[in-house]
């Protein structure tokens, strides 16, 4: 068996982890933590020499070493240079103590935050080491189920939801009041900005922002603005071509890519983190999901006489994250149960129940400005024998590839949806009905001159008849208007299919 022992600087590895590792015979190889990524400049053994073929073969696990008192960013990079360097490796932690005890009090990482950081296992002792590795050797290295020989709890939830003592009435009244407008919000915007209108209260700070944050696979978290309030002198301090540029563009993306090292850590650590970042002094409390971090709410106060945020503060904040994230949990469910309410399965376009929302709200736009709504229905000729002849696995997949077809053939403004079945609708807000006789035109001739796979490599060949409606021209509602198309489309299926009519006895064009 064999490991690395990375060394972070000018620390060499403590004596009793290389003394563990020498009376359990792994052979361990210590390597630099070079800034370029290189580790493997000059090392030393602390074991008997390997052989030759074992100082070849790849390490089992990458062993570093985490003080009480490390700092989160500096581990990140360190994990993420032996990660490129060994990537075949488990990275695994081992506590180390500092030589100052009080340097390091109260920011001790626990299991849950180094598990976050990338590390496979930890081990509180360097005397755990040994039988950790052993442990994840039997179960395959970084394949296996990792072992953990921390006495910490993996949990990502907070020690204490309680409210701190000793708050005012004034400040119980405002949580409470923060806590209760969560109830009455739908989406994940309107959650974050009512979360932060009301935490507003209970901490001054010269900006809030609201970040979701997205776990990338093998890379950086990405932080999104949800929501923002207020700004810091320095960012209301810009010139006015910057200034328009602002105006004219969503504010919340100036704030992209410039979160806190602070919510950079409380999103790797799942822990509130109070921190001074040259004349700022920024509070960062994580959003727990479920498992996993989903945001972190940043404020900041800027200035040279800017006071710290209290712990009291931290305290406050981070027991009214719960609620909050709770709420963009829920919203966010919300959102998805309502767009798949809203969404065909199969072909995944919009779907009959969508239409009808749409529809009358687009109606009564158009009637308000004096605009037009045009409105394809379309039906495929003879698709019972498809589905008869080669099965309705071909016939589906069919359907999906006709979406796509259709879909190249309009605007982006244009919805498509699947009535049902082989059925169709599309909607063209303001257009005539000579545009939209052009526009079923095309889309009919794409559909014409498209082989169809099934799924199967097959190639097989589909028309479809078109019915064309429009507001006001053929109707005044829009059960009218779908109903008028309707009978259009069974118009072209009277004629000889594969051919466009139109509704209200415009049919001589």
């Amino acid at each position: 068996m064999h490991v690395i022992l990375l060394r972070d600087g000018h620390v060499e590895p403590a004596a009793s982890l290389v003394e563990a590792l020498r009376e359990s015979g792994v052979g361990a190889t210590v390597a630099a933590c070079a800034p370029n990524g290189n580790g493997r400049g000059a090392s030393s053994s602390s074991s008997p020499s390997p052989s030759s073929s074992s100082a070849q073969s790849p390490p089992l696990a990458v062993i570093y070493e985490v003080a009480d008192d490390a700092d989160v960013m500096e581990i990140h990079a360190a994990i993420a240079r032996a990660s490129a360097t060994y990537p075949h490796a488990a990275l695994v932690a081992c506590r180390r103590a500092c030589e100052d005890e009080r340097s390091g009090e109260g920011r001790r990482l626990d299991a849950a935050a180094l598990a976050r950081l990338g590390f496979r296992a930890v081990a509180d002792d360097p005397a755990q080491v040994p039988a950790l590795l052993r442990e994840l050797e039997s179960r395959g290295g970084t394949t296996g189920e990792l072992p953990h020989h921390s006495e910490e709890s993996q949990s990502l939830a907070p020690a204490s939801v309680l409210l701190p003592e000793n708050l005012s009435v004034a400040v119980l009244r405002a949580a409470f009041e923060a806590v209760s407008a969560l109830h009455f919000v739908g989406d994940q915007r309107s959650a974050a900005q009512t979360a932060l209108a009301g935490l507003a209260p209970l901490a001054r700070a010269d900006r809030w922002t609201l970040y979701l944050t997205d776990e990338s696979e093998g890379g950086a978290p990405r932080f999104e603005p949800l929501a923002v309030r207020g700004l810091t002198a320095s960012e209301r301090d810009v010139d006015a071509e910057d200034w328009l540029k602002t105006f004219h563009t969503d504010a919340l993306l100036a704030l992209t890519g410039s979160e806190s090292r602070a919510a950079r850590e409380a999103q790797a650590t799942a822990e509130t983190v109070r921190r001074e970042e040259g004349e700022r002094r920024v509070l960062a409390v994580p959003l727990v999901g479920g498992d996993r971090v989903v945001g972190v709410v940043e404020l900041v106060r800027e200035g040279a006489r800017a006071r710290a945020f209290t712990a009291q503060e931290a305290s406050l904040l981070s027991a009214l994250a719960v609620p909050v994230s709770a709420s963009l949990a829920n919203s966010a469910r919300i959102a998805e149960a309502e767009r798949l309410s809203l969404t065909d399965d199969l072909t995944k376009l919009h779907n009959a129940r969508f239409l009808r929302q749409y529809l009358t709200a687009e109606i009564k736009r158009a009637r308000r400005y004096g605009s037009t709504v045009g409105a394809l229905f379309l039906d495929l000729d003879d698709f019972k024998e498809v589905n008869d002849r080669y099965g309705h696995l071909v016939g589906s997949h069919v359907l999906m590839e006709m979406a796509t077809v259709i879909l190249t053939g309009v605007r982006d403004t244009d919805v498509v949806v699947r009535y049902g079945g082989d059925e169709f609708v599309v909607i063209l807000p303001e257009t005539s009905v000579e545009m939209a006789a052009r526009v079923a035109e095309r889309v009919r001739e794409k559909i014409a001159e498209h082989t169809f796979t099934g799924g199967r490599r097959m190639r097989l060949r589909i028309t479809a008849s078109f019915g064309v409606a429009c507001f006001p021209a053929h109707a005044q509602s829009p059960q009218q208007l779908v109903a008028g198309a309707d009978a259009a489309m069974y118009d072209a299926k009277a004629a000889r299919k594969n051919c466009v009519r139109f509704a209200s006895g415009l049919n001589d064009r």
